[in-house]
């Protein structure tokens, strides 16, 4: 399953995207119940297999849902599971507890929507770069095909009722996933993720909620979601991101300007490293990709296409990799074919 997709690159990772080389995607993810059932964390198991069959009967009459891909949890490998999240379509806890629930992914990819996670149905949309209004416009097509046929739990007061109180009202999310190298070697990056949470903005790791920074890059996303409308939330993320990449900048013209040497030569190393090393985990191919990536916004490495790089940081993620080459492999194993995998990229961009 999904082997089709290990094979192309993921849509959210374009290099054609706004303010591509510094935001990489945005995602927009709507929150909603339907109305008469109990949240999933409290629903008995009959109501969580209605959920699903509601779900699956909506896939089965919308034409708009029509070529894409709706499955049970149960049907899904450990090894799939894995992938999915390194592609962003499902959450960490989209795996936890019963499995009553489902997938739908979009032909493209733009669009995923999990069934009983914590909300009956958690509607998500990636778009490549700085884009909250596309992602939204997106999510909220969707959101609007389901509506035709399932009524969603809404209070005129409090907006769509969700299982976490934090997340009624506009149950919207929206968040990008930015590489910040300029404001980490300026050590400027704790002074600007304070001033960002001042705003009532949350700043996450690579893979959201509970994750590690890696590879430099970190996901920003709003609180609040009770008493501001959708556009407000898209507005304030775009803002502050625009606000953020000015900083980023700054930070990067500083270092060509103050310190060119060390990072030029921070830089080469990381792509010689990529181009000659013979192991690399995951976690170093990023690091390392983001030196690289740093060059090429800069212009220092002239020759290597961001869509390239782009590709590298998703198959060199475990179970990319695995899906890439047909094979389940122990750590040695993937350390060793990971590097054989990046060796092989670059030299396709040099042939």
């Amino acid at each position: 399953m999904f082997d089709e997709m290990a094979k192309k690159p993921a849509a959210w990772l374009s290099s054609a995207g706004k303010e591509s080389l510094v935001v990489l995607s945005t995602r927009v993810r709507l929150a909603r119940n339907i109305a008469g059932s109990s949240f999933p964390e409290s629903a008995d198991l009959e109501g969580k297999k209605r959920i699903v069959s509601y779900t699956d009967s909506v896939v089965t009459r919308s034409k708009l849902m029509a070529d894409g891909q709706y499955v049970k949890a149960a049907d899904i490998s450990n090894l799939d599971n894995n992938f999915l999240i390194e592609r962003h379509l499902i959450s960490p806890l989209f795996l936890t507890g019963e499995l009553n629930k489902a997938l739908y992914i979009s032909e493209d990819e733009r669009v995923s929507i999990m069934v009983n996670e914590e909300d009956h149905l958690r509607i998500q949309a990636l778009a490549p770069g700085l884009d909250p209004k596309g992602a939204f416009e997106q999510a909220v097509k969707y959101e609007s095909e389901i509506g035709k046929y399932l009524e969603y739990n809404y209070d005129k007061d409090f907006g769509y009722l969700t299982s976490c109180p934090t997340n009624a009202g506009t149950g919207m999310r929206a968040s990008v996933l930015i590489h910040l190298p300029g404001l980490v070697l300026t050590r400027d990056i704790d002074k600007v993720i304070s001033q960002i949470t001042h705003t009532g903005l949350i700043v996450r790791g690579f893979y959201g909620e509970g994750s590690d920074v890696l590879g430099n890059l970190f996901q920003i996303s709003n609180q609040t979601t009770l008493g501001v409308t959708e556009d407000e939330i898209l507005k304030q993320i775009e803002r502050i991101t625009t606000e953020i990449i000015e900083k980023e900048a700054a930070a990067r013209q500083r270092l060509i300007e103050e310190t060119s040497e060390i990072i030029e030569d921070k830089i080469w190393r990381a792509y010689g490293i990529l181009k000659n090393a013979r192991v690399l985990s995951s976690e170093e191919v990023m690091n390392l990709l983001s030196a690289v990536r740093l060059g090429h916004a800069t212009n220092i490495i002239d020759f290597l296409d961001i869509s390239l790089l782009n590709a590298i940081l998703l198959l060199s993620q475990p179970a990319h990799l695995q899906k890439y080459y047909g094979s389940e492999m122990d750590d040695n194993r993937r350390d060793f074919v990971r590097a054989q995998m990046v060796r092989d990229k670059l030299r396709e961009q040099n042939d």
